[in-house]
């Protein structure tokens, strides 16, 4: 369920659909998405094809619910390693890892995905996109040169690539590297990256320190699952330089303030800074490894190799899709903070566009 939407966003279900298949999607992924097929059911807050200023509640059914039945979801006592399993059981006391990795799982995420896709049809209505790609993997780093000019053609080529990179020399890298994982019954992490362009200066505030952009994207990110660290901008490179070579030049060309760097990845003191948000985020291996890893029985205390669930091998392609519409979301969120209004005309207006 979305509040707070104002009325009058046309919402289109294939661009939802459109991003929950994206999530599904991406080289390494495994049993899970041949038997989910995510579409959206748009039960309340829309009418006609636009909001009505009501929440929307959006539903993005399970084909697989079949936790009662203990041939297809048995006991689970030897917590994988990586996993919520260990903490989760000790914190509600139970040997059975069962409730506590069903619940953790990120098949959630396709809740979270389906609600950004909505907050990104609100930012599209009033001028702002984003862009999300898989940057890096091991010892592969691709960036990309992300403008409005080269918008489309990035989402093209991130479309065209198994790994979500719109770089075919990095995805033929990144793939031999998760097939090679595949091979040795391991897995694979990766690097994120989200663009957001179009952002009005102002967005967060510098006055809550709880409340500042930063901090909200940063909370954000981590809480995808497995997600270990958050950057910005330069991220943890700024302390590998000078402030003369961290802060970004001021400059006004007569019209706008403008800046020849975007160091600071659109934010200062906590808020937008008209320059392009930028935000990257780490992804650990998947903890379910085919080989297993050192472990203990729950209920013999008797050392074991983990259970073996069903998995990925690697799942940051898709993770980038996720990242993207959690972005979004808090992005979107921040947006009406400022210049909210009941209808999308009231927040352009707001907005001067």
């Amino acid at each position: 369920m979305i509040t707070g939407m104002p009325a009058g966003l046309g919402v289109d279900d294939a661009f939802i659909n459109r991003a929950l298949q994206r999530r599904q999607g991406g080289y390494g992924r495994g049993g899970r998405q041949r038997i989910e097929t995510d579409t959206v059911t748009i039960t309340a807050g829309v009418r006609l094809g636009r909001t009505t200023g009501a929440p929307i509640v959006l539903q993005v059914p399970n084909k697989d619910s079949r936790l009662d039945d203990l041939e297809v979801t048995p006991p689970m006592h030897r917590p994988r390693p990586g996993h919520a399993d260990l903490a989760g059981s000790l914190k509600y006391g139970t040997d059975d890892c069962r409730n506590i990795l069903e619940r953790a799982s990120a098949r959630e995420t396709a809740a979270r995905t389906a609600a950004g896709a909505l907050c990104r049809l609100l930012l599209q209505a009033v001028g702002i996109e984003t862009f999300a790609y898989l940057r890096g993997l091991m010892d592969v780093d691709a960036p990309a040169a992300v403008s409005i000019d080269t918008l489309q053609a990035l989402r093209d080529a991130c479309d065209a690539s198994e790994v979500y990179n719109p770089c075919p020399e990095a995805s033929a890298a990144m793939i031999e590297h998760i097939r090679q994982a595949k091979k040795d019954k391991d897995t694979i992490g990766g690097l994120c990256e989200v663009h957001v362009l179009g952002c009005p200066a102002g967005l967060g505030t510098c006055m809550d320190r709880i409340h500042t952009l930063d901090s909200r994207l940063a909370a954000g990110v981590m809480s995808i699952q497995a997600f270990k660290a958050v950057e910005i901008g330069l991220g943890r490179d700024v302390t590998a330089r000078r402030g003369s070579a961290v802060h970004d030049p001021i400059e006004h060309d007569g019209a706008a303030y403008a800046r020849p760097t975007n160091n600071a990845g659109g934010i200062e003191g906590g808020m937008t800074n008209g320059m392009p948000v930028v935000v990257r985020g780490s992804m650990k291996p998947i903890s379910t490894l085919l080989q297993g890893l050192p472990s203990v029985d729950m209920r013999t205390l008797e050392a074991q190799q983990s259970t073996y669930e069903r998995s990925d091998v690697c799942a940051s392609p898709a993770a980038s899709v996720v990242m993207e519409h959690v972005v979004a979301t808090v992005i979107a969120q921040a947006l009406l903070d400022t210049h909210g209004g009941d209808t999308v005309d009231a927040v352009k207006a707001s907005m001067g566009r």
